[in-house]
């Protein structure tokens, strides 16, 4: 058994993560701002992660094994817990992103097209940290989302009094009306009612994982030794025609395309740059990953049975 916080989890891949942290005999703490209650049994600290002097207050004498940060957006945020947690925590298990490897926020280096992209590609020890940027504003927060998980991962990185690691998840998807993106759903609604999907001249792959999948790394991350990135994503990249197709078929329709000029945008999932992600190392660690193609129609019927369900 191990005492583990969770900050956040009161939704989606986060609120499993607690149950299946607490069904494995885990002494489990959740903290967030009171937006959802935790399951019975589950300790649950009522705080703004972001007033250090709350968080410090809530905190009180209590200690961990391991931290799972949740919710983490930005250096600020980071910074905040890095110094709320020094001497409370062994362990720091932040989820990141993606996104931390798209081209289009930052100047990467250059992975050629087809490769999938390894955790070296963003190295959090090197990563340059700025601190008084807009961070408390949602509007600068939301277009650079990228960013602010880049530089909260570098701050952590560096703190130095905790092992830290970061899981960088793919695209999440499955559970119905759980995924809030709405991403799936936008094209289970489209397909179904026969309206186009917008695409890139040419769509490249990007990579994908279940909700349940996700839950179960992070469970396994809290019980793993190893520090920095690692890459969280099924097996089996695809593209936004590979997508919509395991849409259409189930929803007896073809799908109709519209072709966007370039620059602009165009449905998610359709990207027209390269960074689908390896998880080549997560395996090297000991985690085994399903295959997209296994529990997608799963995930993509779920979507369609909240895109036909009467509405009052």
């Amino acid at each position: 058994m191990q005492r583990i916080c969770v900050i956040g989890g009161s939704r989606y891949f986060g609120k499993l993560l607690v149950e299946r942290l607490q069904a494995a005999g885990h002494q489990v703490t959740l903290i967030n701002r009171g937006s959802g209650p935790p399951p019975v049994g589950v300790e649950h600290l009522v705080v703004d992660r972001n007033d250090e002097a709350a968080l410090t207050a809530a905190l009180d004498a209590r200690t961990f094994d391991v931290v799972v940060d949740q919710i983490c957006y930005t250096p600020v945020q980071a910074a905040i817990a890095a110094r709320a947690f020094a001497g409370r925590t062994r362990r720091y298990v932040m989820t990141s992103t993606i996104e931390v490897y798209d081209p289009a926020t930052a100047a990467l280096p250059a992975v050629p097209s087809g490769t999938p992209v390894s955790e070296e590609s963003v190295d959090p020890s090197t990563w340059q940290v700025a601190m008084d940027l807009p961070w408390h504003d949602d509007a600068y927060l939301e277009a650079h989302y990228a960013e602010g998980k880049r530089q909260a991962e570098a701050v952590f990185a560096r703190a130095g009094s905790f092992a830290f690691a970061t899981v960088r998840s793919a695209h999440v998807l499955g559970g119905g009306a759980q995924e809030f993106t709405g991403r799936l759903a936008h094209y289970a609604g489209r397909i179904a009612r026969g309206e186009e999907v917008t695409v890139h001249a040419k769509a490249l792959p990007t990579v994908f994982i279940h909700y349940e999948e996700l839950a179960d790394l992070l469970s396994w991350a809290t019980t793993a030794d190893f520090t920095g990135p690692v890459n969280a994503c099924s097996d089996g990249p695809l593209d936004v025609y590979g997508l919509a197709g395991i849409v259409a078929a189930p929803a007896g329709r073809e799908a109709v395309y519209r072709t966007v000029p370039a620059g602009e945008e165009a449905s998610p999932f359709s990207f027209d740059r390269h960074y689908a992600m390896s998880n080549a190392r997560a395996k090297v660690l000991g985690f085994s990953f399903s295959r997209t193609a296994d529990w997608l129609p799963g995930a993509v019927a779920e979507a369609l049975a909240l895109s036909v369900a009467p509405t009052d």
